[in-house]
């Protein structure tokens, strides 16, 4: 046979004339030469079907997409195969062999032809046994000239498959048993004795702090039962449910490390931690007391201000002393929101809108008087920001900041009343005076063609982000369905400011932007262009939503490389930019969640706590495997510093200011 496939398995040929073979995926599309995929058989030859078993006919005869004559069919022969270069077909098996291991189905077909890829591995076979009651395994044979250390298997297949479907132990054979007429003989193989096993087998959680997290991931990942040295991503975790997961263990008791999931993902190594790696701050108290007639520069723990700067802030709010909560300094987004925002002139590109529909006034009036409340609820939502005469922008919260309502009448004989609405208050030439809190903005009209009533909602990105926006939505449900009094006490967004600016620090900061970015020297654009919004007025949106099969692919991916969906994403984006830019090493901003490493109740706070930042990728020689776990242990590396002002790590770049960074 040919040399190529005598590593493997022995070819079976190609297929003969009027005969058509296909090899597909499980979503029916075909596979590259060389990678496991499932035989399909076309031609004149196929039959209609099985006799009186429509059932199994619908299963096995499918349609033939790659024939241009109407009706043809394929017939799924449930045989295994992949392509060799020559043309021919290397059998690798069946595909009908399903079990369930911990709440995941698994074709156990697919597990024996990942095997079988392996170089020294002539035959393989892979079944589920359970010698101890109620402790299923998967268990692998195979045949080769000498005995394969079973460290070496698993780690062949740990790099192709999800953890879930990676045996915990390799028995190896002269040859598979057979039943009389050919074929394999399950029952007769043998049990796996102490050198069999992998050192990563399955193991049960140890101690309580492992068991409690175990009890976590059983309950968010919905799998029945959790080893220590499991994978969070490999099980179905992502991103977003990390933040989830740190949320839950800190109410268990348990410090949570979000670096230590991004880079060593396992249950054992999460709960080794113990947090030694997050950094939190003591909050400072809010000195300011309800009726102060006077606020002095002791009241204020996280900003430094003189009294006569103090005292020009007082004179700027609405109340004096009297109507201030707080004053505290700028997160790091926001410092560069504001910095845009007084560099623009006309129009404001952070001013962001939202419009709702109401059938009566008397439903609008309710919504108004529930948003109202829910502006009392939260301190964000009643700030203001201010600068001038200040060594450094503060922001200002309010003890009482009522939503401002605009009513406006509609023209009966001009447009749609949502288009004139949108039109009169373009942010393009629209903006907000941000000293003024709250920084939103309803506007209210008749709409004369339906009878109702229409609410623009304006706010600024200074103080609300989408998530934000979300729960505001969700509290004001609440209102209205009287059930104000279960909403849980707000977090003040000043804990999100000192855990910025009190946690980690900004030499910290500057080291590790220098040691990414100091050897950066221009910077990314794509096509040569850096300047790619302008006014904002020819910027056009494209959104494309990936069909499910081709999203549930990309997700088996991520589970198979045991990293998240977001840095499979980051390595795909960084080999676009290598492309359009001409070169392999390449520089983009990623957006950070920015509610990582807050503590309890930062899931449900208010506020802008999102940042942007740069992250660095060289697109080289190695493979797309090391290339992704390489991006996720800088992502992990990243959050770190996500509190980080963009303008520092742009500082500690090659780049000279005012070239950006990247486009």
């Amino acid at each position: 046979c040919a040399k190529e496939a005598s590593d493997a398995s022995v070819p079976i040929g190609r297929p003969i004339s009027n005969t058509q073979i296909y090899i597909l995926d499980q979503h029916g599309d075909p596979v590259p030469i060389g990678v496991a995929g499932e035989i399909h058989i076309g031609g004149v030859q196929v039959g209609r079907g099985y006799l009186n078993r429509p059932a199994l006919t619908a299963e096995r005869f499918v349609e033939d997409r790659f024939s241009g004559e109407a009706g043809a069919r394929l017939y799924r022969t449930g045989d295994l195969g992949r392509w060799l270069g020559d043309g021919t077909i290397a059998y690798l098996g069946r595909n009908d062999f399903q079990v369930k291991i911990r709440g995941f189905r698994i074709e156990l077909g697919e597990i024996e032809a990942r095997l079988s890829e392996h170089a020294a591995v002539r035959d393989a076979a892979v079944i589920a046994r359970e010698d101890v009651a109620g402790d299923k395994r998967l268990v692998a044979y195979y045949v080769s000239d000498a005995v394969i250390g079973a460290e070496e298997l698993r780690g062949h297949l740990a790099a192709r498959l999800p953890d879930y479907m990676v045996p915990s132990a390799y028995v190896h054979l002269e040859r598979l048993p057979l039943t009389p007429n050919g074929k394999l003989d399950r029952k007769a193989l043998p049990a796996p004795e102490g050198d069999a096993y992998a050192a990563q087998a399955y193991a049960s959680p140890q101690g309580e702090t492992e068991e409690a997290i175990a009890r976590i991931w059983s309950e968010l990942l919905g799998v029945e039962r959790i080893g220590r040295h499991d994978n969070f991503f490999a099980l179905g975790g992502h991103s977003l449910l990390a933040v989830t997961l740190v949320e839950r263990m800190r109410r268990a008791g348990i410090a949570a490390d979000i670096r230590t999931l991004f880079a060593t993902p396992s249950l054992a190594a999460l709960a080794a931690a113990g947090g030694g790696g997050a950094v939190m701050v003591t909050m400072p108290a809010n000195l300011i007391p309800a009726g102060c007639e006077r606020i002095t520069p002791e009241m204020l723990p996280l900003v430094t201000l003189s009294q006569a700067e103090i005292d020009r802030i007082v004179a700027a709010v609405p109340g004096g002393c009297a109507n201030i909560q707080d004053i505290y300094p700028l997160a790091p987004l926001q410092e560069g929101i504001l910095f845009h925002h007084l560099l623009g002139g006309e129009g404001d590109v952070y001013l962001l809108s939202g419009l709702l529909g109401f059938d009566s006034r008397a439903r609008l009036d309710g919504f108004l008087a529930a948003f109202d409340a829910v502006i009392g609820r939260h301190d964000i939502l009643r700030t203001a920001v201010l600068w001038e005469e200040l060594p450094e922008p503060v922001q200002v919260v309010l003890r009482h900041a009522p939503l401002p309502v605009e009513e406006v009448e509609l023209d009966p004989a001009g447009d749609d009343g949502v288009a004139q609405l949108q039109a009169r208050f373009d942010p393009r030439h629209d903006r907000l005076d941000v000293r003024q809190a709250p920084l939103l903005r309803v506007v209210i009209a008749h709409d004369p063609r339906s009878g109702g009533w229409l609410l623009l909602l304006q706010f600024h990105h200074l103080v609300m982000d989408h998530t934000t926006l979300e729960i505001v939505l969700e509290e004001i449900q609440a209102h209205l369905r009287g059930e104000a009094a279960s909403l849980a006490a707000p977090l003040p967004f000043r804990s999100f400011v000192a855990q910025a600016r009190l946690g980690v620090g900004r030499e910290q900061h500057e080291a590790f932007f220098r040691g990414m970015l100091g050897k950066v020297e221009e910077p990314t654009a794509p096509f040569g262009l850096l300047d790619v919004q302008g006014d904002g007025a020819g910027v056009e949106e494209a959104h494309l939503e990936l069909a499910p099969e081709l999203a549930e692919r990309l997700r088996s991916l991520a589970r198979a490389l045991g990293v998240s969906a977001a840095s499979l994403f980051h390595m795909a984006f960084a080999q676009l930019l290598a492309r359009s830019c001409g070169r392999s090493d390449v520089v983009f901003g990623t957006v950070l969640f920015g509610r990582l490493q807050g503590g309890e109740g930062v899931d449900r706070a208010l506020g802008l706590f999102i940042n942007t930042l740069p992250l660095r990728v060289e697109v080289g020689e190695q493979g797309v495997a090391a290339s992704v776990r390489e991006v996720q242990r800088h992502l992990a590396e990243l959050l770190r510093h996500e509190h980080a002002p963009l303008a520092l790590a742009q500082r500690c770049s090659g780049v000279a200011a005012p070239t950006p960074l990247f486009s």
